[in-house]
């Protein structure tokens, strides 16, 4: 079941790797004077390797479950910006501890921002094999859908700051509280 408006304690960001997750989220909760949590950061942390070498030795599965717990963990806390990996939306349970527990936020970014700000792909696993376009192409195929089922809100982040988009967040935030 999902929670009431008062139940949700925390502000989730989520997204396509590159959307600007972990550029708005500090300033986000800057405004807000909350918390920020890179949830990547977090699982980097608690695993003793960086996402790179865990893909390397768990494979997708491996972080995904990692991913989910480190979730679970931020998400008993209150007061937090949690940036979330590009993938969080791939479980089911996420969505649903997200939904219910957080103001879900879809930081959408068309495919020529994407390219340009994923140039290079470094860290980032999933990226690798193909052409990037075509990567990128494919991944947001399968996660689109899911990023918008998961939000309650959407914001489009073409052509603005991540002063603005903070901004724009942070109304938004307020109006739902």
């Amino acid at each position: 079941m999902e929670g009431s408006r008062g139940s949700r304690r925390n502000l989730a960001l989520v997204g396509f790797m590159g959307a600007g997750k972990s550029t708005v989220g500090p300033l986000l909760a800057s405004r807000l004077g909350l918390t920020f949590v890179d949830l990547d950061e977090r699982i980097e942390a608690g695993a003793g390797m960086d996402i790179e070498e865990i893909f390397s030795r768990e494979g997708e599965e491996g972080f995904r479950a990692r991913e989910s717990e480190a979730l679970r963990r931020e998400l008993r806390g209150r007061g937090k910006v949690i940036a979330c990996g590009g993938g969080i939306v791939l479980r089911r349970e996420n969505v649903e501890l997200l939904r219910d527990s957080c103001m879900v936020c879809y930081l959408d970014a068309d495919m020529e921002t994407l390219l340009r700000r994923l140039e290079g792909g470094e860290g980032r696993p999933l990226l690798r094999g193909g052409g990037l376009s075509r990567r990128v192409e494919e991944l947001m195929e399968a996660r689109r859908e899911k990023y918008r089922e998961a939000a309650h809100l959407v914001v489009d982040v073409g052509g603005k700051s991540a002063e603005e988009i903070a901004g724009e967040i942070a109304e938004a935030w307020k109006r739902y509280r």
